[in-house]
């Protein structure tokens, strides 16, 4: 069959039947590994963070001749910088989101899948680069943490694609598997990179300038290399084994077009993504400023520095900007899957905050009772992604994607609670490790609330939208949601330095009632104006 499909009427039950099923599930099933790489070289930070900490990268910030409390003063802000880049990755990633989320009308699914996933061939051969040398500076692994952003982006543009080779009916779970399924490219990363780091095939280059060979340090650049394959084998069935649909590019572009408009919008995205992270690094602006900066940026060069072609196609997917509905279903989505990433981005650091590195005045302090949580800590994305189907199933079950968000919603404000109390009981404690399974277990159901969510609301935005708006609304409001993976990972960092981190979770808790509110009553009460 041609890459480029011309007839494509899923509605029609025989036309399902008879040729769109098989052509739908293939391109699923090819998408989802795909996703799911893109996930885990987005999020891989948050586990690199951890390796960077305990191996003692620390930037070329420590000097000879500095006094113990010098020293004291400067690794606190290390460790701050530590969180930075999983937020950095993060910012570029949610950015990447919004040209990514007008891709598939521009450049055709298959050809915008395969050649996102090439892309992400560079931030993880660098990052093996990077980590070879104990020594890297921090704008180095910065840069690398803005390109791994990519893979953050291709959410935005594999969800969009996969809403055209469904029906409605079957929204809620292709949709959940999707995603959910893609998201499990986080948990996967959070146990594979431990793993890889413990093969010691190469040397690096330790703080001393000298080589460290067969000890544990010496496999840690392979949290960059271990991708390199996984990636080029997702690429190539990316390019043989999925289809452009005319439902969702309304004009077919040949492989060429398609894959060099891809790139142009990418580049856009990486512009407005370099700007953001200038702004936080180099400037030191705050993150509240930065994040509006970036978004109008990303949204004006869109506007104003594409090409006619790809401008007229823009112009018709901007009007989503004016139903409030977009705006309304962003903030909702902002709550689960903004939650979920965030979390996952932030999790590991957290964990190694509160229960290892437990003395706030002494930077340098290991609990010798500290718990193991890098082998724990990946259950969390797991169990949110694994469940995120069944949101989206349970929704169709019930005809009603808002009823299951507002139980999950409730759910998650108690768990988010629940998780702030027994951290304060932690940082309180001498003996921290007293809290860990507590506070695991409600962490968890914290990660399982936010992947009900999820499928939730993916099933509600296509009875909210007709066919052609569902698409670049979901792709939007993922991209704002993705935002996420920035805040949350620099409040912890913000309040683990000043020793509050249980006033980052307050802070969550209240925003998430004012979603249950928002889905309430536009969505789930007895007279609101839309049932989904």
């Amino acid at each position: 069959m041609s890459v480029n499909i011309k007839t494509w009427n899923v509605e029609d039950e025989s036309f399902w039947q008879s040729t769109g099923k098989k052509i739908a599930n293939r391109n699923l099933w090819i998408s989802i590994p795909a996703l799911l790489l893109a996930f885990a070289v987005w999020i891989m930070w948050s586990i690199i963070a951890t390796k960077l900490k305990e191996f003692g990268y620390n930037f070329g910030m420590i000097e000879p001749g500095m006094t113990p409390d010098e020293v004291t003063t400067k690794l606190k802000e290390i460790n701050s910088l530590y969180y930075t880049l999983p937020a950095i990755a993060g910012l570029a990633g949610a950015t990447l989101r919004i040209p990514n989320s007008f891709l598939i009308a521009i450049g055709g699914g298959r050809n915008v899948i395969f050649i996102t996933t090439v892309l992400l061939l560079i931030p993880a051969a660098g990052v093996g680069f990077a980590l070879q040398d104990i020594n890297t500076s921090y704008l180095t692994f910065a840069l690398f943490a803005v390109l791994s952003g990519l893979g953050g982006g291709n959410f935005a543009s594999s969800m969009s694609n996969i809403s055209y080779f469904f029906p409605k009916r079957m929204q809620g779970t292709s949709l959940g598997l999707n995603a959910g399924l893609g998201n499990l490219g986080v948990g996967i990363m959070q146990k594979l990179i431990p793993w890889a780091v413990g093969i010691y095939l190469f040397s690096v280059i330790n703080k001393d300038g000298n080589i460290a060979s067969n000890l544990e340090l010496a496999g840690v650049q392979n949290a960059g290399w271990v991708w390199v394959p996984l990636l080029t084998i997702a690429a190539v069935a990316a390019f043989f084994g999925m289809n452009n649909v005319i439902t969702g590019t309304p004009k077919l572009p040949d492989t060429i077009k398609g894959i060099g408009k891809t790139l142009y919008m990418i580049m856009i995205g990486l512009v407005s993504a370099f700007v953001g992270a200038y702004l936080l690094v180099n400037l030191g602006w705050n993150m509240w400023i930065v994040l509006p900066i970036v978004i109008i940026l990303t949204v004006v060069l869109m506007k104003y520095m594409t090409p006619g072609e790809i401008k007229d196609s823009l112009k018709k997917q901007f009007a989503i900007f004016n139903d409030k509905h977009n705006w309304i279903m962003t903030i909702i989505y902002i709550m689960t899957f903004g939650s979920f990433i965030g979390f996952s981005a932030a999790f590991p650091k957290l964990c190694q905050d509160v229960f290892v590195y437990s003395d706030a005045s002494n930077p340098e302090y290991i609990n010798p009772n500290a718990p193991n949580f890098l082998a724990w800590v990946f259950i969390g994305p797991v169990l949110g992604a694994l469940i995120r189907p069944v949101g989206g199933w349970l929704s169709d079950k019930i005809n009603s994607g808002s009823r299951v968000t507002t139980f999950s919603t409730i759910a998650q404000v108690i768990a988010t609670l629940l998780v702030a109390y027994f951290i304060k009981l932690a940082k309180e404690s001498p003996t921290p490790e007293t809290y860990w399974i507590p506070f695991f277990i409600c962490f968890m159901i914290l990660f399982i609330t936010t992947g009900i969510g999820n499928g939730s609301t993916f099933r509600s935005i296509p009875y909210i939208f007709s066919k052609e708006q569902a698409g670049p609304v979901l792709g939007w409001t993922s991209a704002i949601a993705a935002y996420g993976a920035f805040v949350i990972p620099i409040v912890f960092g913000q309040q683990i330095k000043v020793g509050t981190p249980e006033y980052a979770l307050y802070g969550f808790a209240i925003y998430y009632v004012f979603c249950l509110i928002l889905n309430w009553y536009y969505y789930d009460r007895k007279n609101s104006e839309v049932k989904c």
